[in-house]
């Protein structure tokens, strides 16, 4: 369980880097939509021809439509949108709110506040959050603009509700049929928008590190990593397992210096440890 889940995790940090990558050589709502749509139809064989379980009840497919619109719509549409608009360190950074939409969903699906642990855990890799946020050290200068701040955060709240409702889908679906239906219903819905869209992209000019980011984002982003995190949060709960994403940021904010060549400040290394604690506080029972 907290294999996949860390494993996500570091798929998932890498995605504010990369993103950024594919942003800057292409029109960021060709880039939303295309990292859902290619990952549609990779999967859609698989959904055809491969049996995978459909949900049965009318609740099972309420929360498919939940998951599916949150996690492969709002999610890559607003979040490229976002880091069009923002750097990749403070895009990185703004994420922190992704584990407060996930617990704030989580408790109104379940209808049942966290432990006290678990909300000492979280207050404390807030602080840390909070810190990074608020002193930036250095990292949300130049290209960091409150419009792509603003994308980014709205689009963690239609993540997370992704995540709670897959989350809670898996467990009587299944992780991969919950996840391989989600992408196809966020392909369909997308299809006719990269259609409008896609008439005005010049396809021969996008390089090759651009459609190697957007390979990622589907790929890894968008089907390895989904799967391993609602197998971890059907197993774990969204608040034990859940609490890992406060390590999200510090691997991503990681991963823009090694490819970025962005510092890692004493400073920003204190707050990335004050972080780790907390997560150790929440995950514990």
């Amino acid at each position: 369980m907290l294999a996949a889940a860390s494993a996500t995790i570091l798929i998932w940090g890498g995605t504010p880097v990369v993103t950024k990558v594919a942003v800057d050589g292409l029109d960021a709502v060709v880039v939303g939509i295309l990292r859902t749509v290619i990952a549609s139809a990779v999967v859609l064989p698989v959904v055809a021809f491969g049996g995978v379980a459909f949900p049965r009840t009318t609740t099972e497919r309420g929360l498919l439509a939940l998951s599916a619109l949150g996690g492969f719509v709002v999610f890559p549409l607003l979040f490229s949108l976002g880091l069009a608009r923002t750097s990749a360190a403070h895009g990185a950074l703004v994420l922190a709110s992704l584990q407060i939409f996930t617990g704030l969903f989580g408790a109104l699906f379940e209808r049942r506040a966290p432990r006290g642990r678990w909300w000492l855990g979280a207050g404390v890799a807030l602080a840390g959050e909070v810190a990074l946020i608020a002193y930036r050290f250095g990292l949300g200068g130049a290209g960091a603009g409150l419009a792509g701040d603003l994308l980014v955060v709205l689009s963690c709240a239609g993540a997370a509700l992704g995540y709670v409702a897959g989350g809670r889908l898996s467990r009587t679906l299944g992780t991969w049929p919950t996840t391989l239906w989600g992408l196809t219903a966020g392909g369909i819905l997308l299809v006719p928008a990269l259609a409008l869209v896609g008439s005005d992209t010049d396809w021969t000019a996008i390089g090759v590190d651009v459609w190697l980011a957007v390979g990622y984002l589907a790929l890894l982003s968008s089907i390895l990593a989904y799967v391993a995190w609602y197998w971890a949060l059907a197993r774990g709960g969204f608040a034990r397992v859940g609490a890992a994403q406060f390590a999200q940021p510090v691997v991503s904010l990681a991963l823009a210096a090694l490819l970025l060549a962005e510092p890692i400040t004493p400073p920003l290394a204190a707050s990335a440890a004050v972080i780790l604690i907390g997560i150790a506080i929440a995950r514990r029972r």
